[in-house]
């Protein structure tokens, strides 16, 4: 008797044929259930808590969709589908999931019936095509050269669109204005990564603001960052990414020493390494100091005794949009730096904004680049505008991009 021969892992599911087919549809099925109640201006938030208890409250599809724990092979290409929505257009997740499921709806039956797949398949091929003809006949084409004014009312209306399901439904007009600002202010290839939001709790979501520029919160301060002046034209900006603060020895070092005297000079030692770092950084001729890690308060002190700014512990995205925006480099060392490897900005000024400060760069002359700013009550509500308005600034960017439009109902 010839031996088995297990090509697959022991517990391996092989089922085919018709019945597996109707199981992938039921499967998508129940996804399509679960957010086809979201769609549209009079959908429903959902509330999903993770396997951390964390509580996210969304009306977004992609959102939805990655935070449902979905175990079902077939059900995950829903996920996919979602993602791939989200990355290209931005907007439309949910439609796109309940569109799927429709199809596969309507498929069912004949797959009972005993139809082949691969009929099925050009089936949809077929009314892909004659619907792909339909929306081109049915598209307004905007021309390029048209007015301002009437491509900026069509922007307006489009980010309007993509906010009307939204949380912030009934402040669209406000934030379709301010979106269009944010898009139009970019550059040519209009980055995503150059849109900067942030979020303060409190306020109304009419105190929300657009910055020409660059924006970040406050980092952690020590002790002497009072004392640093709070805002500065032609401004010359240093990018670090270097420590400046005196640390304990790391490693299992052990120096011994028999006097006074030795214990001295290793001490002096440190502190002549700190202060010729804060020296070359002086002299470089910068007035605002960043950094991605920590700047102590010795640091702190030494820059505002010489009219200096200086924030530690900078979030990295914020380093490269303030490199991207002002020019200059980031650099790893104080030797070598000087006037030809700063950035540079028209106006820097530290705000009070709600219960936060900000550091805002304005007047940049490299790229292009803005920054949200949010307000609102609860975090959650704020999490959802962020996602809402990233919508919105994706229609935009996609409606610029590509020269039609097709009308919903």
């Amino acid at each position: 008797m010839q031996p088995q021969i297990l090509l697959l892992k022991e517990g391996t599911d092989t089922s085919q044929g018709k019945p597996q087919l109707i199981s992938n549809i039921n499967a998508c099925q129940s996804i399509v259930d679960a957010v086809r109640t979201t769609l549209g201006p009079r959908g429903m938030d959902k509330l999903i808590v993770d396997s951390n208890g964390k509580a996210t409250i969304s009306n977004d599809g992609a959102t939805i969709m990655k935070l449902l724990d979905i175990v079902h092979p077939a059900a995950k290409t829903l996920v996919d589908i979602a993602k791939s929505q989200d990355a290209e257009v931005g907007d439309g997740t949910t439609s796109v999931v309940l569109l799927a499921g429709e199809i596969l709806k309507q498929l069912k039956g004949y797959v009972e019936e005993g139809v082949h797949p691969r009929i099925l398949i050009k089936a949809i091929r077929k009314s892909l095509q004659l619907c792909m003809e339909k929306i081109n006949e049915m598209a307004v084409h905007i021309e390029k050269q048209s007015e301002d004014d009437q491509q900026r009312a069509l922007l307006e209306k489009c980010a309007a669109t993509a906010l009307s399901s939204k949380l912030i439904h009934q402040q669209k007009d406000f934030f379709a204005k301010m979106v269009v600002d944010a898009v139009l202010s970019l550059d040519d290839l209009l980055p995503l990564n150059m849109i900067g939001i942030k979020k303060v709790s409190g306020g109304s979501l009419e105190e929300s603001q657009l910055v020409a520029g660059v924006a970040f919160k406050k980092t952690f301060s020590y002790a002497g960052f009072e004392m640093a002046p709070k805002s500065y034209n032609n401004c010359k900006i240093a990018l670090l990414n270097i420590e400046l603060e005196l640390k304990a020895e790391r490693d299992n070092a052990e120096i011994r020493v028999d006097n006074v005297k030795e214990y001295q000079k290793v001490v002096d030692a440190e502190w002549q390494i700190l202060y010729k770092k804060l020296n070359k950084i002086h002299e470089s001729g910068a007035n605002v100091v960043l950094s991605k890690l920590p700047i102590g308060d010795v640091a702190t002190q030494y820059f505002a005794d010489r009219d200096m700014f200086c924030a530690g512990r900078l979030p990295e995205e914020d380093l490269r949009r303030t490199l991207k925006a002002c020019g200059g480099a980031v650099m790893t060392t104080a030797n070598d730096i000087n006037a030809s490897v700063l950035g540079q900005c028209e106006y820097f000024e530290e705000r009070q904004i709600g219960s936060e400060r900000f550091n805002i760069f304005q007047g940049c002359p490299n790229a292009r680049t803005c920054t949200l700013i949010l307000r609102g009550g609860a975090e959650q509500f704020l999490e959802e505008t962020e996602r809402s308005l990233h919508d919105a600034i994706m229609i935009v960017r996609r409606t610029i991009k590509h020269d039609s439009v097709v009308a919903g109902k």
